[in-house]
């Protein structure tokens, strides 16, 4: 099953690859980097229909505006600049923990607490499976409570309740040859820490 459930998404890439052709190039795209004010009109009525677009176009004409006065910076550039030193601290510091969080940890070692969870071996694959699903359903809740809640909330909630129930699963794999109902907990644990993940980093 696991062969077929990968070649699964070279199917997506391919109605992709079939129907790119036949989709119009982005408005912005022509107007912006290509100067054709017509094609780009005619890829903005494909898009939404007939009517007056003028509107949009004049968007796109200040986008166009702002990044021909916007000076495009180096790598190096980017790290002297003392206006965006902060903004750059904040990237780096997102990106390591997103790194260091232990998702990759949970991933390696979930089909082991499975299997010491007394799952039959068949099972094993589809409770993975269940993991990744439970991560794809808390990203797409994430983007519902975001709205509401702010970026800030969910990284900081997040973390937070990915750090607790580390330390829980800590505990749980510790005892897990004292209590036999410890093994199921580390389970439960293991599709929590993935929601929180999903909802928060």
């Amino acid at each position: 099953l696991w062969p077929w459930l990968l070649a699964s998404s070279g199917l997506s890439a391919l109605v992709q690859l079939v129907t790119l052709p036949f989709f119009p190039d982005s408005p912005s795209y022509l107007l912006i980097q290509k100067g054709n004010e017509e094609a780009c009109r005619k890829a903005i009525r494909k898009l939404w229909g007939e009517g007056d677009h003028q509107a949009e176009i004049d968007d796109i004409m200040k986008e166009k505006g702002a990044m021909a006065s916007t000076k495009t910076l180096r790598v190096l550039e980017v790290i002297k600049e003392p206006s965006l030193r902060w903004q750059l601290y904040i990237l780096v510091i997102v990106m390591t923990t997103l790194q260091l969080c232990g998702i990759n940890a949970i991933y390696f070692y979930s089909f082991e607490v499975f299997h010491t969870a007394k799952f039959e071996e068949y099972l094993i694959p589809y409770v993975s499976l269940g993991v990744g699903l439970c991560e794809c359903l808390s990203s797409i809740l994430c983007s519902t409570l975001i709205d509401r809640f702010g970026r800030k909330v969910l990284l900081w909630g997040g973390y937070l309740l990915m750090g607790s129930v580390l330390a829980l699963l800590t505990t749980t794999l510790s005892l897990q040859h004292r209590f036999f109902w410890m093994h199921y907990f580390s389970v439960i644990l293991i599709f929590l820490f993935v929601v929180f993940f999903g909802i928060g980093p």
